[in-house]
């Protein structure tokens, strides 16, 4: 092929080739997902593992990440609260506010307040268990355009439920600034607590 020909093409395709590089870092600077403007401000009504109801205005003024999961959940839901409870400590070891999680059973009929209680102790003291009805977390679900549900029950009555698998985290305000995916590392996760925290 001809030197000139071979320059013709070579150009436009590290040009595409930076700009993909430049898109894949996104503007946002965040080290997981921006989602800034994307997400509603966080509200909930919710029961907590104390038994007491449970609002979203309960958690002002300090940043909040949000899963939801089910306490029988077998891989996913300890996998998440591991690595989240990892970047909290990591992120939050000195700065002056709290960070917070809020782990939301969408398993109600099985994840008592007690058993949530038991559950969310064992991550972190900064992981609180919510729940509430069946409506009212699909509600909340398809708020944040998440999503769960319920597989046939066995022999025994045990049942596994599906549900997504991100974090989302909100500032102090209540409003939604990034996404933690199960791609994402600890380091990243820790880095962006502390971006949003202090910002």
């Amino acid at each position: 092929m001809p030197e000139h020909s071979v320059g013709r093409w070579i150009r436009p395709v590290l040009v595409l080739a930076l700009a993909l590089v430049l898109g894949a870092c996104g503007g946002s600077g965040y080290q997981t997902k921006g989602i800034e403007g994307l997400l509603p401000d966080l509200a909930f009504r919710l029961t907590s593992e104390t038994g007491e109801p449970l609002t979203a205005e309960d958690l002002r003024g300090a940043p909040t990440v949000v899963f939801f999961g089910f306490t029988h959940c077998p891989d996913v839901c300890p996998t998440a609260m591991a690595r989240i409870a990892a970047a909290t400590e990591a992120a939050g070891e000195d700065l002056d506010g709290d960070l917070q999680v809020l782990f939301v059973s969408v398993d109600p009929g099985r994840d008592t307040p007690q058993r949530l209680a038991d559950y969310t102790d064992f991550f972190s003291d900064r992981v609180t268990g919510a729940t509430a009805s069946v409506e009212q977390l699909r509600e909340l679900t398809k708020r944040y355009r998440a999503t769960f549900g319920y597989g046939e029950p066995n022999e025994f009555g045990d049942y596994n439920v599906s549900h997504s698998s991100a974090m989302y985290v909100f500032d102090a305000r209540g409003q939604a600034r990034a996404l933690f995916r199960p791609s994402d590392s600890v380091t990243a996760m820790a880095a962006d607590l502390r971006r949003i925290a202090e910002g």
